[in-house]
């Protein structure tokens, strides 16, 4: 074999760190980019948050031109009010330092106090293990160094007063659990018994139902193995006793049907709540039924079983159609599904602003102190780490920059192609696709398929995330092409208008599409009547 050097030009493509960054801070949602600023804030020292702004905007230039009272003046006293009452020269000068200190950057503070703090911990890292954060080379502070995403409000939990209102305790929210252990307390009964109750409380799932067995439940709450020890065996009897009597209790409070073991009891409680009449009765006799034949109202099968006329049973249908199948669903805790909207749309005139929601952009800013101090010192040993965590946090604040600008440009690219949904609702959804918005602002489809997913727009009809408003495309009569969302909507808005009596079987669906000329298969209408979680014709008959 002969060996000899030769040359090869090729091309490869180089993710750095900060690309690399850019792509992940790209798709992360609002949660986990909250996540991700508060890491980097615990790991970076440069890196600091802006929470002043508040304070700037209330003693800027314009509260300090206003004019002061003579009440105001003569409670000073004499620290800063002069013998003609004017304010002292001394308090001036300090009024106007303060002034040019708040007003010098768009974010608050740039001169802050000095601090004993060093960046001492972060010198001790060695440079190998930090990435390469090197931009040009320069540690000095650039004009767009010091903050970024001054629009954004500061959050303030309120004026400082720890004290709850009454109006805050009524609002807040009350679990099943609290709601039972307050009717418990009301119960006289022996000691046992409370703790059995206590216990079944705390074994109740969301529902509201008790899922184990008296039996296991007795058994976790026995110590050892109690099928081997006689004196074990007898209090485990007695302790499914006292669960028994207490789940007696639990099943007669509030809210009607809580502590059933399954659905079929679940409505035999709430039904024995309601007045004694034939429909009542008829609709004990359905509970004992198996729920198939209730999911699908057969009357005539329900009526043979039950021994009880077809009419009355389609009666008694009726009246357990209206009980709730769900009793702890009241008391779940909506708050913490509530989307935050990364993008607000509103109207402005004959068209539409758009705007990125100030609540989910952070206020962050290079350290001025610890930048300063490295910039002094930066000829000294261990500065290169500190030089790396400098352009790190540089970085990281354009690169989140860099994020919220690439979604509000294709959030107003989707805007103006979507301009009649806006106007119009649903059913005015027109066809597209990533690639169309990837041409139009020069970007790659996998970087608007990453700001599209778990980014969300509030517009006058809702919040939706941004993928909503991308959609496949179904042929028309007339050529054209008609929006996937918008035959979703059309068939939501066919089947609410629907007779209850004879609903609209998904054939009738396909054939009333094709007469308003959208040529959709009847499997494909099932499929959407499927994903918009609407029962098929047999379950939507009304008796």
């Amino acid at each position: 074999m002969k060996q000899g050097l030769s040359l090869r030009v090729s091309q490869h493509l180089a993710l750095t760190p900060q690309l690399q960054q850019s792509i992940r801070l790209l798709q992360l949602s609002t949660l986990e980019l909250s996540q991700e600023v508060e890491q980097m804030l615990d790991e970076n020292p440069f890196l600091d948050r802006v929470d002043d702004a508040a304070e700037r905007e209330a003693f800027g230039l314009d509260q300090a031109d206003a004019p002061v009272s003579l009440g105001d003046r003569l409670s000073e006293g004499g620290d800063g009010v002069a013998a003609d009452g004017g304010a002292s020269t001394d308090s001036i000068k300090e009024a106007n330092l303060s002034i040019s200190s708040s007003d010098e950057g768009s974010f608050g503070l740039k001169n802050e106090g000095a601090s004993d703090e060093t960046p001492s911990a972060a010198a001790e890292d060695p440079a190998a293990e930090l990435p390469d954060w090197e931009g040009d080379g320069s540690v000095d502070m650039a004009p767009d160094d010091s903050e970024w995403g001054g629009d954004a409000p500061a959050r303030h939990s309120g004026d400082g007063d720890d004290t709850t209102s009454a109006a805050d305790l009524a609002h807040a929210h009350v679990s099943l659990p609290d709601h039972l252990h307050r009717q418990a307390l009301g119960l006289r009964v022996s000691d046992e018994i409370r703790a059995a109750l206590y216990a079944l409380i705390e074994s109740l799932n969301e529902d509201g139902y008790l899922e184990e067995s008296l039996e296991e439940l007795a058994q976790a709450l026995m110590p050892g193995d109690a099928a081997q020890v006689p004196d074990l065996l007898v209090q485990r009897e007695e302790l499914v006793h006292h669960l028994r009597v207490a789940l007696g209790l639990l099943q007669h409070m509030e809210p009607t049907g809580v502590g059933a073991r399954h659905l079929a009891e679940c409505l035999r409680l709430q039904v024995q709540e309601l007045r004694n009449s034939p429909a009542a009765r008829a609709a004990l006799l359905l509970c004992d039924q198996p729920m198939e034949l209730l999911a699908r109202r057969d009357a005539k099968k329900l009526a043979l079983l039950c021994g009880v006329d077809e009419a009355l049973v389609r009666e008694a249908l009726s009246l357990i159609a209206r009980l709730e199948p769900k009793p702890g669903r009241r008391f779940a805790d909506v708050s913490r599904q509530v989307v935050v909207p990364d993008v607000i749309v509103t109207r402005a005139g004959r068209g539409f602003k758009v705007q990125l929601n100030p609540d989910v952009m952070p206020r962050l800013r290079v350290h001025d102190v610890y930048a300063g101090a490295l910039r002094e010192g930066r000829r000294g040993t261990g500065a290169a780490p500190m030089q790396q965590r400098l352009q790190e946090a540089r970085w990281f604040i354009k690169n989140i920059q860099q994020r919220f600008d690439t979604i509000l440009r294709v959030s107003s690219a989707i805007v103006e192609r979507q301009r009649n949904f806006f106007m119009h609702g649903e059913l005015a959804m027109r066809p597209l696709v990533l690639r169309e918005i990837a041409d139009e602002l020069g970007l790659h489809e996998s970087t608007i398929s990453r700001v599209t997913t778990a980014k969300y727009m509030a517009t006058p009809f809702g919040t939706y995330e941004l993928k909503y408003f991308f959609g496949s495309s179904l042929g028309t009569e007339t050529g054209g092409n008609a929006s996937s969302t918008a035959v979703r909507a059309l068939i939501k808005q066919l089947v609410a208008g629907e007779d209850p009596r004879k609903p609209l079987s998904d054939n009738a669906l396909s054939d009333m599409l094709k007469e308003q000329g959208i040529e959709c298969a009847r499997r494909t209408v099932a499929k959407y009547r499927e994903g918009m979680r609407i029962a098929p014709a047999s379950l939507r008959k009304s008796i």
